[in-house]
């Protein structure tokens, strides 16, 4: 039975399409929502900074700071999906490797579902590019793994 989905989001429209659906499929089942939003702590370092133009406040802040804040918008977005359908929703932002993170969370949580976007890229691709799907489909892991695609209009 499944009473705990995590799904995880990076902002994008695909990871949006994967949470609409997690959220449906969360008020069918009656179970709860894990979002995750993982900051890849190999994107940023101290030394780099957001130029103001980007940033909220309009000043230039450390990119971990700016990428904890997107994070925050990214997470909200799906719990505001969740409190439209009446689903119980937890938001959790972490740093580290996405893929390892994403199934941490999932095990943490003790969630009978991980329900992710996918932009479709090859497994090729994903060797060079990091996939993150693709390395939480490829893990050694017990909990079911969840796929949307992007499609055509991604809708």
């Amino acid at each position: 039975m499944i009473s705990k989905i995590l799904v995880a989001t990076d902002g994008s429209e695909t990871a949006l399409k994967a949470s609409r659906y997690a959220v449906d499929l969360a008020k069918q089942l009656g179970a709860s929502i894990t979002v995750v939003s993982v900051m890849d702590n190999r994107s940023f370092s101290t030394l780099y900074t957001a130029p103001p133009e980007m940033t909220v406040t309009n000043i230039t802040e450390p990119m971990e700071e700016f990428l904890r804040e997107a994070a925050k918008a990214d997470v909200a977005k799906v719990k505001k999906l969740c409190e439209k359908k009446n689903v119980s929703c937890r938001g959790v932002i972490s740093n580290g490797h996405p893929s390892e993170e994403i199934i941490k969370e999932a095990e943490r949580s003790k969630c009978n579902l991980i329900v992710l976007g996918s932009h479709g890229k090859s497994a090729l691709a994903a060797v060079f590019l990091g996939s993150v799907t693709y390395g939480v489909v490829h893990k050694d892991i017990r909990i079911p793994v969840l796929i949307v695609r992007r499609g055509e209009k991604n809708k």
